[in-house]
């Protein structure tokens, strides 16, 4: 039996239909579930609640790529897949249509399908006196930015231990390959095949053309300390979770030791994905 954790974002159109049918079709296919409460009592599904992700399988998230986000942060560590169902427009990273669900089940549950390895990264705080802060793991990427005030942020930015500079900015993107199509890419970062592993740095708004979006290796270290700042300097992890910076504090990111691991179907590519869904040399095809 595979054991499979189901969430999903109960504020989509037909996720009641799409569980019912998971449900039915789970003891044929030799699928244990774990629900999240929320689903288990949307559609009177009968599973165990899901608890521990350390005991998975591989999880299934109904909804869009913020659903399929907070997969890979319950996973942690985990190294299990993720078949991501996309409920919303974009779904970028998700492996597939709610429509296809149905004919692709089958095939996930006897492991006909390739799972995409995707580089993470993860951030930790380090206070004046040298204590280091819970790590933060992120698919997507890590913004250190500015919260309810009008003042621009000057961030001082290290690379291997060298220094790079002062950064005037209202923030800074630190992403992985994966989320260069993110929020990264909104604020004029390139474009980077997953497969290629790299850390990407890209300035928000930067107050001076000097700094640009740069790629670094994966095995870069990237520290960032503000300098004269507010008491509301955030931290965002995959535009989901956080945490907030005090004075004197340094915020260390690296890559993660382990990859998050996306479910994709034949046929399914990266460059056929920006096409249909970012309108690469085209017009998007958001509800695709």
């Amino acid at each position: 039996m595979m054991r499979i954790g189901v969430i999903g974002h109960i504020g989509f159109k037909g996720l009641d239909e799409l569980v019912r049918h998971l449900v039915a079709q789970a003891p044929s296919l030799g699928l244990e579930l774990a629900f999240e409460p929320d689903l288990q009592s949307l559609a009177g599904a009968t599973g165990t609640t899901l608890g521990d992700a350390s005991s998975l399988d591989a999880i299934i998230a109904f909804g869009g790529d913020g659903t399929l986000l907070r997969a890979a942060r319950m996973l942690g560590a985990s190294s299990k897949p993720i078949f991501g169902v996309n409920l919303g427009k974009l779904g970028f990273l998700t492996t597939c249509r709610a429509e296809e669900f149905a004919a692709l089940l089958p095939r996930f549950a006897c492991g006909d399908y390739a799972a995409d390895e995707r580089m993470a990264i993860e951030a930790q705080k380090v206070d004046a006196s040298g204590t280091p802060g819970a790590r933060l793991r992120a698919l997507n990427d890590i913004v250190l930015h500015k919260g309810g005030f009008a003042r621009v942020l000057r961030l001082s930015v290290t690379v291997n231990g060298e220094r790079l500079g002062l950064l005037a900015a209202d923030g800074i993107i630190i992403s992985t390959p994966t989320g260069s199509t993110a929020y990264s890419l909104s604020a004029g970062g390139p474009i980077v095949e997953p497969k290629f592993e790299s850390i990407l740095v890209t300035p928000v708004a930067a107050h001076t053309l000097a700094m640009r979006p740069f790629v670094l290796p994966p095995d870069a270290v990237i520290e960032v300390q503000p300098e004269a700042a507010p008491e509301e300097v955030l931290v965002t992890v995959d535009g989901q979770v956080g945490t907030k910076m005090g004075p004197n504090t340094r915020l260390i990111v690296r890559r993660s030791a382990q990859p998050v691991r996306i479910v994709r179907m034949e046929g399914a590519t990266f460059f056929g994905r920006l096409r249909a869904k970012m309108g690469w040399g085209g017009i998007a095809e958001r509800d695709s």
